[in-house]
């Protein structure tokens, strides 16, 4: 990966981070979800009159990439009513990292070196560390532990599903403008279902902040996908899951979850991890 794609990929996780701790921040967290998730097919709005439709080649995996990331959104918010950001969180995107290596492997022809391969087990060690880096962490959560590790399975692949739809369309742009425009409804009708009878209450307190997060998140998705049309899956993945880091900074800072040095040193571990897997190509 090339500087520039790295630091681009790094920004990604940054807003990832921020979008999720919105999520979990709000009191009503399908209806914050599925505004994020809905104003994340705004942006693509706006791009969809200037790009072609994807290549027919990759419509498959634009179909697996929507209907996985229905069952990722409903996972997470099971995922974050039963356990803190800073638990749910790292487990989630900790495990997705191994997982999406395997499958590159086994479906892309991308195996990894011994380097690149020691990289990413042991930053996936270092962001899960994080989520049983406190006393009544995860671990005494398991309802919280078994919904982000689902959520990790749902992660990988729509990663898989979007790395390899992407490579086979001519634009980038075009397939992550349908892919947002596609996916924007689904959870919204949900969520309008389950809260029927109160909806403009349920929905007015969330609006601006869960239709700014859907932006964010836009953003970062689609930086991560352009990004894996130009590199090895498992590498962008990685690199996006150090948003951990900065999710368990935001949980200490405005949840009140805390940091100690258990945190400092497993962050330090995930950036071993994330500079091996770099340098072991």
């Amino acid at each position: 990966m090339s500087l520039p794609v790295i630091g681009l990929v790094l920004l990604a996780a940054a807003m990832h981070a921020a979008w999720n701790a919105l999520v979990k921040a709000r009191g009503d967290r399908l209806v914050m979800m599925a505004l994020t998730v809905f104003g994340s097919g705004l942006p693509a709005l706006f791009v969809l009159p200037f790009v072609p439709l994807p290549a027919p080649a990759s419509w498959p995996y634009l179909a697996a990439s929507l209907a996985i990331h229905q069952l990722y959104n409903v996972f997470l918010v099971f995922a974050y009513r039963h356990g803190d950001l800073s638990q749910v969180y790292p487990i989630a995107r900790g495990a997705a990292p191994l997982m999406v290596a395997v499958g590159a492997w086994v479906l892309a022809g991308e195996a990894l070196t011994s380097v690149e391969a020691a990289g990413v087990a042991i930053a996936s060690a270092g962001i899960i560390s994080l989520a049983f880096a406190r006393r009544n962490g995860a671990a005494d959560n398991p309802k919280a532990i078994v919904y982000a590790l689902v959520t990790a399975v749902c992660i990988a692949g729509y990663s898989l599903a979007d790395g390899m739809g992407v490579r086979r369309t001519a634009q980038a742009a075009s397939y992550i403008a349908w892919m947002f425009a596609f996916e924007a409804p689904f959870l919204l009708l949900i969520a309008i279902r389950r809260r029927h009878g109160r909806v403009a209450a349920a929905f007015r307190p969330h609006l601006a902040t869960g239709l700014a997060g859907g932006v964010i998140a836009a953003a970062a998705y689609g930086i991560a996908i352009w990004a894996m049309s130009l590199a090895p899956l498992a590498h962008v993945v990685a690199l996006r899951e150090t948003s951990v880091i900065l999710a368990a900074i935001i949980g200490t800072a405005l949840l009140g979850e805390p940091f100690g040095g258990r945190r400092v040193a497993a962050a330090a571990v995930v950036a071993a991890g994330a500079a091996l897997l770099q340098i072991g190509g």
